[in-house]
């Protein structure tokens, strides 16, 4: 894959993608209040007051798994756009290899996205939650990028499949939110009936979540076990940044194939 012209095209939607600070600004509303002001929130009525922190902090890191499908998945809103109205189709006639296009994307995308995290995290941290930093830190910079390339693949195959930028907002809810419900949120996977919590399992959303805790927090290694039933915590977390990073190749590959085949349609 040729990736002389990744640069440019990584600087044209960057630049597309953040022509205002609105745009930048809106997509961490929700996630921060979320973090801020819900999570306290709950802490205070379903934890007792020893572990009202504790409690807050597994909440607002879970909004990290909110925020990043959302913001990932609503760039795919500007694939639609450039399609339909931008120079997309001056871009295929370019030469420059479709895989190019997708990946110059992707890297704005997941720009974003690793800016937002951080102010999320900051937030969080201002209004109380625990985070630690050492050795297992990696865990959480390793599953952040690699959920947010996985989320933007996905959302580079519903911009591709999709007719409409009303199709493709009613197929956000699904992907990026009922997810998120089934996950270890607001609560432990093992608190969800026998089948769903095999469901989760399956989920890369809830081996995401397990890795942030494990890097950013002192009692990550409960969500690992959850899902795997092991001692050994270093097992767990590479084998669900392993999970993670299946479904990101898997996505990347799909996502880059039918750019290919819409280059020569």
């Amino acid at each position: 894959m040729a990736l002389s012209a990744v640069p440019a095209l990584y600087q044209r939607r960057l630049t597309l993608t953040v022509r205002t600070p609105r745009e930048l600004i809106v997509p961490l509303v929700t996630p921060v209040l979320f973090a801020v002001i819900i999570a306290p929130a709950l802490a205070s009525i379903i934890a007792t007051p020893g572990a009202r922190t504790a409690y807050m902090t597994f909440v607002a890191l879970a909004t990290a798994g909110l925020l990043i499908p959302l913001n990932t998945l609503f760039s795919g809103i500007g694939v639609i756009v450039d399609r339909q109205q931008g120079a997309q189709r001056e871009l295929l006639v370019a030469p420059v290899s479709r895989a190019s296009i997708v990946t110059g994307n992707m890297l704005a995308a997941v720009s974003i996205t690793a800016l937002q995290v951080a102010v999320l995290v900051a937030c969080a941290a201002l209004r109380g939650a625990t985070f630690v930093s050492g050795r297992h830190l990696v865990w959480f910079f390793a599953a952040a990028l690699v959920f947010s390339v996985l989320m933007y693949a996905v959302a580079e195959l519903l911009a591709n499949r999709l007719p409409s930028p009303e199709a493709y907002i009613g197929a956000v809810p699904a992907v990026a939110i009922v997810p998120w419900f089934l996950a270890g949120t607001l609560y432990p996977i093992t608190a969800l009936p026998h089948w769903l919590t095999d469901v989760a399992r399956a989920l890369p959303l809830t081996h995401a979540l397990a890795l942030l805790r494990y890097g950013l927090t002192s009692d990550g290694t409960a969500a690992l076990t959850n899902i795997w039933g092991m001692k050994n915590a270093a097992a767990m977390a590479a084998l669900s940044l392993a999970v993670v990073c299946c479904y990101a190749v898997a996505a990347t590959v799909a996502a880059m194939r039918i750019a290919a085949k819409r280059g020569v349609q």
